[in-house]
């Protein structure tokens, strides 16, 4: 059927078209079907949107596009295109196969990733392949085809320096937030560190979260590249610059399931810093008591990367790391700024847990490109970190994005939190302190999240005050104090 182009100006975030429900009904569709819409251009182009259907709006021989719809198409308003229900995935058998256990092959992998990123799989689609990976995993053969689908559909970055270098956590700790630091003493000290982070997976902020606190973290690829040749870094969001995109929809997908599966995690990092062209690669696995694994599942992920880190020819370490309980003071993309900003400040004071862990981790880069010798690293790192050097380089890098600490804005509520008994802190249950910052509004609320103003070990007074809960409104902050109530994510002895 020939249709022709309304636009509608809004942003879906994804592939989104609007039929009128007559015209839908002749066409067969339905309500979050997919369809398809090609060009009738010499060279034509097609795609595959969500349809969605209304009464009014949209005229009989109109079809409704949104703002991602028009630029990937490259149509005119009034032009025609033929739109006709999308023909079944083939991948759809690939992903039923995964889901009863079976290995996946090269070509089955491919097939899955380029329909997610042609948007011929819908979100339930995508859903069920990551929930057959959660549940069955992947072998080594599978995790490198996954990696190489992944990387394959998106851009790549080259630098000519070869001292490119990336660092990278599999998460689950509540204000580990380590990069800035870390990309700012390295990028001081001479290295190339191009940082393309994730948003909010199972956490209550990623990287790029709490660097959108005050400056912009999407970017094009020569955007990209002038602030690396610049600053020697960046810290941005991947997403923006297409160069994974099947892993950014997969990983909104598995937001909303609250799933991190490890197969799809190797292959997540792995593609990342193969497009962005890193040559050494240091992977922080945080382990232990409510942390994403326990040691023995750190143990086998670090051999797993490792193995992959020879099959691609890149110079990758993992260190494993203490994660049984929160990191630094502030959860939540402001807070954990804050942190951030008076660690890198030699005229503050910021969390020693956090500072500790940035210079292991920047230590550990210098002497893996012989910026350091062995056993040296971690005071080359600390003579930059008080010279005030990585500070200034911080502020740079926030410049050229775009940027300034002016921007930071804290909540409008806060609420303290007291103890009743007097005792010893024995457990800060990092699931359930990830999940409060959530209710609290975290992470599309910047300045939303929790404070916490003790960690395990620390001996509490009756009547001190053990978190401040940070929201954007009256009723964010009632709900997260009545939420912390019940879950208790706190043990005193």
């Amino acid at each position: 059927m020939l249709l022709k182009i309304k636009l509608l100006k809004w942003s879906a975030g994804l592939p989104v078209a609007m039929l009128n429900e007559q015209t839908a009904e002749k066409i067969g569709i339905h309500p979050r079907d997919t369809l398809s819409i090609k060009t009738l251009s010499k060279f034509p182009k097609e795609i595959v949107a969500v349809v969605d259907v209304i009464k009014d709006l949209v005229g009989k021989e109109e079809i409704a596009i949104s703002s991602e719809l028009k630029k990937n198409l490259g149509v005119k308003v009034g032009e025609k295109v033929e739109v006709n229900m999308a023909i079944p995935s083939i991948s759809m058998n690939f992903i039923k196969k995964k889901f009863n256990n079976k290995s996946l092959k090269k070509k089955e992998i491919g097939a899955i990733i380029r329909d997610i990123v042609n948007n011929s799989l819908s979100d339930s689609e995508i859903a069920l392949f990551v929930s057959a990976i959660d549940k069955y995993g992947m072998n080594m053969k599978e995790i490198i085809y996954l990696i190489k689908a992944i990387q394959k559909t998106g851009a790549q970055l080259k630098f000519r320096n070869k001292f490119v270098v990336d660092k990278h956590s599999i998460g689950g700790v509540p204000g580990n937030r380590t990069t800035p630091i870390v990309v700012s003493i390295c990028a001081a000290a001479g290295l190339i560190v191009p940082k393309n982070s994730s948003r909010a997976i199972t956490s209550a902020a990623g990287t790029a979260d709490v660097i959108e606190t005050i400056a912009r973290v999407e970017f094009s690829i020569k955007e990209v590249k002038k602030i690396v040749k610049k600053t020697n870094a960046c810290m941005i969001w991947g997403g923006s610059i297409k160069m994974v995109p099947a892993d950014s929809k997969i990983i909104r997908i598995e937001r909303s399931l609250g799933l991190d599966p490890g197969a799809q995690l190797l292959a997540s990092i792995m593609s990342k810093k193969l497009a962005m062209g890193s040559k050494y690669i240091l992977i922080d696995i945080p382990y232990g008591k409510n942390a994403k694994v326990d040691k023995k599942e750190a143990l086998r992920l670090k051999r797993k990367f490792v193995q992959l880190g020879k099959y691609f020819k890149k110079n990758l370490k993992c260190i494993l790391t203490d994660g049984s309980q929160p990191i630094g003071f502030g959860i939540g993309p402001v807070l954990e700024l804050e942190d951030i900003i008076k660690i890198l400040d030699p005229k503050e004071k910021g969390p020693s847990d956090l500072e500790k862990k940035s210079l292991l981790l920047a230590g550990k880069l210098f002497e893996m490109t012989k910026k350091a010798e062995k056993g040296k690293g971690i005071k080359m790192a600390e003579e930059i970190l008080y010279s005030g050097k990585a500070f200034l380089k911080f502020n740079e890098i926030i410049k050229a994005q775009g940027g300034s600490l002016k921007r930071l804005k804290k909540a409008k509520f806060t609420r303290d939190i007291k103890v009743k008994k007097s005792g010893t802190i024995i457990e800060i249950n990092n699931i359930k302190i990830n999940s409060l910052a959530k209710e609290a509004g975290c992470p599309v609320d910047k300045s939303a999240g929790i404070y916490l103003h003790r960690h395990v070990g620390d001996k509490i007074k009756k009547g001190n005050k053990i978190i401040t809960i940070h929201a954007e409104t009256l009723s964010r902050l009632n709900h997260a104090t009545r939420y912390y109530k019940i879950i208790k994510p706190i043990k005193i002895k």
